[in-house]
């Protein structure tokens, strides 16, 4: 079946290479058969919550289909080299972001181990506060952790908190997962390691490092908008005060000590050595790996030095030695591999023409600020990875403050929907029956308000970055 759907690509690719010409398969049975296995991968990758089918597995058969067709095709009329160096060219691309979040990944994965993210969900339990004070607490350190850990880890502990005091009040429980995920979306916006769209757009060297943060008066702006509207909604009640107490594992400062030291050798590579930030990272993950050997030769220390303030060798954990290869095990793995199936299947759409395609409709017919606010909002519906991976295949000639608003718009897009995000589908797994995609949908003119004033205060503050 497949071979007869091929046919026509093959007529086609055979008389434009003998024109010369660039091989353009949009209008092809090929092309077809291609947009249709992305498209049916991607209906089983947004029905995942229903599935159960982890979003990974679609995509990455899907890639191998793709492909698979377009080598197909390609052999037949002398191709074959052209496909091979699109697809190696997609290979090393992803081989340095996934490098790249592996080493993000596995510090998120050796603070949670030393329990560091867990000692702060206690302390803001045990604090006393109000609903309304912890809705603002809650999502202000959303805002702020996520550009340095990743959006999914930071609302995930937030969710924790507010589950924790919210017990039975849904509509504290409701308001405040919503809040959490339109702040860890917008705080991840305005650091090139919030989120892995910006990343992606650092990476390719469409925007200098520093010049993500001018993005930080919008994305605040995109959180504090519909959060000041939904405060008024927040139940105006003060919970029991927790007694419960977690004390960090030996070495956890140190480790948020080092993570900060492997950013900084990320950047300084990039910025200074014109290297690619992934060996930056690589070098930082030899930093986890011996201090981890130094934990391992000293874990004695575990038993024999703990502080006067821990009653019961419980409150420091297990004494056993802390080991770099399993926070390795831990990363998201689900997420790394769907990652691959994504930028290989956008990859073959654009080797067939499709991205071509769609950059002439969007960016010179619609114009650069229509076709960026349009990722936003595509980004709500279809994950950001792909729509962010497939605007940076088509490379559109736009200016910085261009750069800077489809960067802002995919990043905080995704908050208009609970399924726009990863943050959002997380916590309608952990709030199950009080966080909800309905329950979000409510809320969404408000934050869709949020969005549009983030994107005009961005056009306002860095109208400097439109002229060059």
């Amino acid at each position: 079946m497949a071979v007869v759907v091929l046919l026509p690509g093959m007529s086609l690719a055979s008389e434009t290479a003998a024109a010369g010409q660039q091989v353009d398969f949009t209008s092809s049975g090929v092309g077809l058969f291609a947009i249709a296995i992305f498209l049916l991968a991607y209906l089983l990758v947004m029905a995942e919550e229903f599935t159960h089918l982890r979003k990974s597995k679609p995509v990455i058969l899907a890639a191998g289909i793709i492909w698979g067709a377009i080598a197909w095709v390609a052999a037949q009329h002398g191709l074959s080299t052209e496909a091979e160096h699109a697809v190696r060219h997609n290979l090393l691309e992803y081989a340095e972001l996934m490098l790249f979040l592996l080493v993000a990944m596995t510090y998120i994965n050796a603070m949670d181990e030393r329990r560091i993210f867990e000692a702060l969900r206690a302390w803001l339990v045990a604090s006393g506060f109000g609903f309304r004070s912890l809705f603002w607490i809650t999502g202000v350190l959303a805002f702020f952790i996520s550009p340095i850990a990743d959006n999914l880890t930071t609302a995930l502990l937030m969710c924790a908190v507010v589950m924790a005091v919210g017990g039975d009040n849904s509509r504290f429980v409701s308001i405040s997962c919503i809040n959490i995920v339109v702040a860890a979306n917008a705080g991840g916006a305005f650091s090139p390691f919030g989120d892995i769209t910006t990343l992606m757009v650092w990476q390719k060297g469409m925007v200098a490092f520093r010049d993500f943060f001018a993005l930080f008066l919008p994305s605040a702006v995109n959180f504090l908008v519909p959060a000041a509207i939904m405060h008024f909604a927040i139940p105006n009640l003060k919970p029991d005060a927790s007694g419960e107490r977690v004390l960090m594992q030996r070495g956890g400062k140190r480790i948020i000590a080092l993570f900060l030291l492997t950013i900084f050798t990320a950047v300084s590579f990039h910025n200074f050595l014109h290297m690619p930030p992934v060996i930056g990272m690589l070098t930082g993950l030899a930093y986890l790996q011996f201090f981890g050997f130094y934990l391992k030769k000293t874990a004695l220390k575990d038993l024999h030095g703990r502080p006067d303030n821990a009653e019961h060798d419980d409150d420091l954990g297990s004494p056993v030695p802390f080991d770099v290869f399993k926070p390795v095990a831990r990363a998201e793995w689900d997420t790394l591999l769907f990652f691959y199936g994504v930028v290989l299947c956008v990859g073959g759409l654009g080797f067939l023409g499709y991205l071509s395609l769609a950059s002439e409709l969007m960016y010179d017919q619609w114009g650069a600020t229509n076709a960026n606010i349009a990722v936003g909002v595509l980004s709500a519906i279809v994950d950001n990875i792909p729509v962010m991976f497939a605007v940076l295949t088509m490379n559109p000639d736009m200016s910085v403050g261009q750069w800077l608003l489809v960067t802002l718009t995919a990043g905080v897009g995704g908050s208009l929907l609970s399924i726009g995000s990863a943050a959002g589908v997380a916590l309608m797994g952990q709030a199950r029956g009080k966080y909800t995609f309905f329950g979000h949908l409510k809320w969404t003119p408000v934050i869709a308000l949020g969005y549009g004033a983030s994107i005009y205060v961005h056009m306002l503050v860095n109208a400097a970055y439109f002229s060059s």
